[in-house]
């Protein structure tokens, strides 16, 4: 399980959780663009950058989120470009949200993506553009909760996604799939997300479930057997 550090606070948090659980729970660190009107650059990277040397496995929650605007908009890229730079120098995967910025996020994307960064576009519900851009630079894609939900309507998003870029995810504690939809969401509850996601793709949910695992091994660079 990858446990998101969408803040240093949270980042703090995850790595504790993830050293009491070595082998099953793994952290990240980085600073959502919520919270990008406070990011610091000389601060908060060197920040990021001692939780990827205490073993944190990725970068993020980062990114950009154009719908609340909590931050402004440019401070959003400044700080999304900052730890996709950091990104390519500790050579870690970043864990990116985007909402309704699809043409910031596709050229950041693409630039970092070309340069050799990896990542994966989380919780991802956006056009099949942008998720095409991002694959063509050997990014992930992870599907959430909310594909089994009545409103979602993109199945053919689900199957453009080749198999060893596949990702799933909770996003606990939000996004409880059907039927836990609005209770807290808990990671054992991905399944569901597993089986609407194979279901879609015409395979078998256990073989699914295998291969999306791998898939988060290979990105996160997971040391396991």
């Amino acid at each position: 399980m990858i446990c998101i550090g969408e803040s240093l606070d949270a980042a703090a948090r995850a790595a504790t959780i993830a050293g009491a659980r070595p082998g099953i729970v793994f952290s990240t660190a980085g600073v959502h663009p919520h919270d990008a009107a406070g990011f610091d650059a000389a601060r908060d990277v060197e920040a990021i950058r001692e939780f990827i040397a205490r073993g944190a496995v990725a970068i993020g929650e980062c990114g950009l989120d154009s719908h609340y605007d909590h931050s402004p908009r440019d401070f959003q890229r400044r700080a999304f470009a900052a730890q996709l730079a950091l990104a390519l120098e500790v050579r870690r995967p970043v864990v990116v949200h985007t909402r309704e910025a699809e043409a910031d996020t596709r050229a950041m994307v693409v630039e970092a993506g070309s340069a050799g960064v990896r990542g994966v576009l989380h919780c991802y519900t956006g056009s099949h553009a942008l998720a095409e851009a991002a694959l063509a630079v050997g990014w992930y894609i992870s599907f959430s909760g909310i594909i089994t939900f009545k409103k979602w309507t993109d199945d053919a998003l689900i199957r453009l996604v080749p198999d060893d870029r596949l990702l799933v995810e909770s996003d606990a504690p939000y996004l409880a799939p059907v039927p836990n939809r609005g209770k807290r969401n808990e990671p054992a509850w991905v399944r569901r997300t597993v089986e609407r996601v194979a279901q879609v793709r015409n395979v078998d949910a256990s073989a699914l479930g295998a291969q999306t695992a791998d898939n988060a091994i290979r990105l996160f660079a997971l040391p396991l057997a």
